[in-house]
């Protein structure tokens, strides 16, 4: 153990950790340099798209230093607030972490919100300025700002470059020298916490798991505490480029079990691993569940693809720990799942992984957040889904969740987010100069008003400089109404939403139209209404498509038209009475995206 040493990579999104990865496997000749690409470790066809990170990736290297051979465990990290439940399950499998700050930008939000999950499990952390090569580094300066914010010697901050190469050798001497080996009795009962899940076809589910006490040996029969399963630990192994098999894993290690678990629900990521025989006591604390942020169904396009959504949903799950989802039904939609997500990107990429790893086209609702409704009688539930809101006439009052929103901006930017932020309902709490040009904003602000599209916002009117992050604070009551979208009449769940009663007229307008542009004309005329309770406040037409039956009467008396007009008056009636508007899926994506 004295040999082993267990890392992650944490910064801000886009400061280079999977580069500086790429850097560290090269140097311990890890990746032959044939096989390495760029971000070699993000395996994922979206990552490579997008160039951001998803997933963590664990992989072991080999270091020798000073005639000793060590066993570097590193795992990298995402950068996005959305991914940032990943980041927290890493933190719990290592003792230290590369805190990377990019020489050119400065500290952002997540770069501070990540350190302080890892001072929360007492890692060593180990600050590295980055993008060192780029013209418009500003090392000093950005070392200043690291040395507030950690309290650290200035010598103690490493100066490398992802790209070049530069400072990696320093930085794995750092690893060795200054991050502690991890602690553990061998000869203690198995206790291995599950930071990870994959789905592999052939094999099963590969958990993946950190050994904190005791050893496992290939075939030993093992449990898991939460769920109370029992296997056979057909495979064990360490993580490599591919992954490789050992006859035995011991204390501080970090490897893969295959065991032939087939169904998801059959294992918990955060899950304590252990002996059949000699289980241990104690299951491994400090381990948070994920708090979903956002709400939005999933249906599938085709109701008799239910069952195959379902399948795919679960092996999603198994992959990415912080999707959340239950089966709930809409009059509109038919049977799907209520869904939550860390953020609107977390939906995004999990809609999209639907589509190209299962081949599941489907419909993805209006997001909300939950809130909690209390009867007159005194009654408390919690609200999902706009439609289970309680009758208004037994409605005493509505909380909503609110959240401290943190942002780090140019100083130059101040007046245009604090603009933003007041129209969100958001209330100032605190103004900081991180240094002189650089300022730190701390609101108040309900979650519902930063679901739709505040970051998208916020990003263009700082000219992308603003950083953001966010936790929540509890509830608070609001004056909350539930805002209904009728087509001919009856309501469509998936569109209706709760919101502020001084934004029902206008958003409601905005629906309208922009409904009125996406539903395609059909024979018979559309009402497009936007009602609270019984106040309808906002409509829109859309005219039907209708022949001209008066063509062949050419001159003649005035009633020969009249009775054919009639007659295809009482047709389009009929027609309207029987006929269904088909709401296009754009619909539902529009109301999003309104302003």
């Amino acid at each position: 153990m004295e040999h082993i040493r267990n890392f992650c990579i944490i910064a801000h999104i886009d400061h280079g950790k999977s580069t500086l990865a790429d850097r560290l496997l090269q140097a311990t000749g890890t990746v032959s340099d044939r096989d390495l690409k760029e971000q070699t470790l993000d395996d994922m066809d979206l990552e490579r798209e997008r160039g951001i990170t998803i997933k963590s990736h664990a992989i072991q290297m080999n270091y020798h230093q000073d005639g000793k051979d060590y066993v570097l465990n590193l795992i990298d990290t995402p950068g996005h607030v959305d991914f940032s439940y990943e980041v927290s399950r890493a933190i719990a499998a290592c003792e230290g972490a590369l805190l990377l700050v990019d020489a050119s930008q400065g500290i952002e939000a997540q770069t501070i919100s990540n350190l302080y999950l890892a001072m929360e499990h007492d890692l060593t952390i180990i600050p590295v300025l980055n993008k060192m090569d780029l013209p418009s580094a500003m090392p000093e300066e950005v070392k200043d700002e690291m040395e507030d914010l950690l309290g650290c010697e200035r010598d103690e901050i490493i100066g490398a470059s992802g790209k070049t190469g530069r400072g990696v050798d320093e930085l794995l001497r750092a690893i060795v020298e200054r991050i502690p080996p991890p602690v553990g009795d061998p000869k203690a009962p198995l206790q291995a916490l599950v930071f990870d899940s994959v789905f592999n076809p052939f094999r099963g589910i590969i958990a993946y798991f950190r050994i904190m006490n005791g050893t496992i040996n290939h075939g030993d029969e093992v449990k898991f505490f939460y769920t109370k399963k029992e296997y056979l630990a057909d495979e064990i192994g360490v993580l490599r480029m591919k992954p490789e098999k050992q006859k035995q894993l011991s204390a501080g290690n970090v490897g893969y079990i295959i065991s032939g678990i087939k169904q998801a629900k059959e294992i918990k990521v955060g899950d304590t691993l252990t002996h059949k025989a000699n289980p241990t006591l104690t299951a491994i604390e400090g381990f948070e569940n994920v708090k979903p942020m956002v709400f939005a169904g999933i249906y599938p396009v085709d109701t008799d693809e239910y069952e195959e959504l379902r399948d795919a949903m679960e092996k999603l799950q198994l992959n990415d720990a912080s999707l959340t989802f239950e089966p709930e039904s809409s009059a509109a939609l038919g049977f799907g799942f209520r869904c939550g997500f860390l953020g609107m990107l977390h939906m995004e990429i999990i809609q999209e992984r639907l589509e190209r790893e299962f081949d599941m086209t489907v419909i993805t609702t209006v997001p909300n957040v939950s809130y909690y409704a209390y009867s007159t009688s005194g009654d408390k539930q919690i609200v999902n889904n706009p439609s289970d809101l309680p009758d208004p006439a037994k409605l005493d009052k509505v909380e909503e969740p609110f959240i401290s929103a943190q942002i780090i901006s140019k100083s130059d930017f101040v007046g245009p987010i604090m603009n933003l932020c007041i129209e969100k309902r958001g209330i100032l709490k605190n103004q900081v100069y991180l240094t002189a040009n650089r300022v730190e904003m701390t609101f108040e602000m309900p979650l519902a008003e930063i679901v739709f599209d505040f970051y998208d916002r916020l990003k263009s009117i700082s000219k992308g400089y603003a950083s953001f992050d966010y936790h929540p604070i509890g509830y608070q009551q609001s004056n909350l109404i539930k805002l209904d979208i009728m087509l001919n009449g009856d309501p469509v769940d998936a569109l209706s939403a709760l919101i502020h009663k001084d934004n029902a007229f206008s958003l409601g307008k905005k629906i309208c139209i922009k409904l009125k542009e996406l539903i395609p004309r059909q024979q018979f005329e559309i009402a497009i209404q936007a009602g609270i309770g019984a106040k309808i406040v906002a409509r829109e037409t859309v005219k039907a498509v209708r022949k001209d039956v008066t063509a062949k009467c050419y001159g003649g008396d005035i009633s020969r038209k009249r009775k054919l007009l009639e007659k295809q008056k009482k047709g389009k009636k009929r027609m309207r009475q029987i006929g269904s508007v088909e709401v296009p899926q754009e619909a539902f994506l529009a109301v999003l995206k309104l302003d």
